[in-house]
């Protein structure tokens, strides 16, 4: 199909995700093979952008890239063109710099912006678009808690690497007697402490949907023990809460779009089952090992095919839009639609919960 595009541009933005170097390379790939388009890689997020940081990208530059974590192009996950930091006579003043940023896009020659992230980088990816950008998102986060889209990329090695750390937990946990508590990322969502809690055999999994009874958890326990089984392995998502209290909020960041660092509730679970079981209990908070390191064959394959689906929406003409899988169909949604919709959470009387209870997983419900 013949198009009036000659050169794209495409950044990452937002905490960095396995997948991230594999989408990439595929709309590299894609836009080279296919069409013979240019790719210009911004460098370090919309902070690249501002500052005209950037980097042509090619069949050399994108070499071996499928396999490795992280992204090639750097990220941030705090700049905001829209609300960004500048010195103004001195003193440092919040200004809305995004002119300065479409005027770049202008002087490199780009006709569509490729932009990967989350809910931040794609709000300004709307902004942008509104601006006259000719704009195409790619989904980004481990959470798994976009509604427009059924799976992001980096959520199955996420999953893994948390099924791993049970895997371990386990054989501390038996050889001590212990209560071991793993806490998973995840936010609001329970997607990645559901999954790797299924997967690694935990005996009670805490969501944030479900509020928990730590008493009925302690329960739990109890029962194993009657079995013979002095241990116990429960994996926690970051959001999870007591039904009588709050989420654990490990800090705040001022000047950050999204200020509020959960962290810390494994810890409080840990203390509390140690308390009211007598058991020695022990938190393990897996934190950013989630995101690193090489993603699973399965992202590599979805990584590609967003990737490519999201050249082809640029072909098309499909611009302000976010490239979505719909069970097995790469699709699109509107920016205007993605942001500012409700994440995609787990159902607490879903089939994945109902299972789980079923082989005597306890929620503290």
């Amino acid at each position: 199909m013949k198009t009036n595009i000659k050169r794209i541009g495409i950044m990452t933005g937002g905490g960095d995700c396995p997948g991230l170097n594999p989408v990439i390379r595929a709309v590299t790939k894609t836009a080279i093979s296919q069409y013979g388009w240019e790719v210009i890689g911004i460098r370090n997020g919309y902070k690249g952008l501002y500052e005209n940081d950037w980097v042509k990208l090619d069949g050399d530059s994108i070499s071996g890239l499928l396999h490795k974590g992280g992204t090639m192009l750097y990220s941030s996950n705090k700049d905001n063109l829209f609300h960004y930091l500048v010195e103004e006579n001195g003193e440092m003043v919040y200004k809305d710099v995004s002119d300065v940023g479409v005027e770049n896009l202008k002087k490199l020659d780009i006709d569509v912006m490729f932009i990967i992230g989350g809910d931040g980088t794609l709000t300004s990816a709307r902004d942008f678009a509104r601006k006259g950008v000719k704009v195409i998102a790619i989904p980004k986060t481990i959470d798994n808690d976009l509604a427009s889209t059924d799976t992001t990329f980096g959520f199955n090695t996420a999953v893994g690497v948390a099924t791993e750390a049970l895997d371990r937990l386990h054989t501390t946990a038996m050889s001590h007697h212990r209560i071991m508590v793993l806490e998973v990322m995840g936010r609001y969502a329970g997607w990645i402490a559901l999954h790797a809690g299924i997967a690694g055999g935990a005996d009670a999994i805490l969501l944030p949907e479900i509020p928990y009874d730590i008493h009925k958890v302690a329960e739990k326990i109890e029962e194993r023990k009657k079995q013979g089984k002095n241990f116990s392995v429960i994996v926690v998502g970051e959001g999870a809460k007591p039904i009588d209290g709050e989420v654990v909020v490990r800090e705040v960041i001022a000047d950050s779009p999204d200020p509020i660092r959960l962290g810390g509730i494994g810890l409080k679970v840990a203390h509390d089952l140690e308390k009211i079981c007598g058991n020695e209990a022990r938190a393990t908070i897996l934190g950013h090992l989630q995101r690193g390191g090489s993603p699973s064959s399965s992202d590599r394959i979805l990584s590609t095919r967003y990737g490519v689906a999201a050249v082809k929406l640029a072909v098309e003409g499909k611009f302000g839009n976010m490239v979505t899988l719909r069970g097995d169909t790469m699709s699109y949604d509107s920016l205007e639609n993605v942001i500012g919709r409700k994440s995609k959470n787990v159902n607490p009387n879903g089939e994945l919960v109902e299972m789980a209870k079923a082989i005597g997983i306890a929620f503290g419900d």
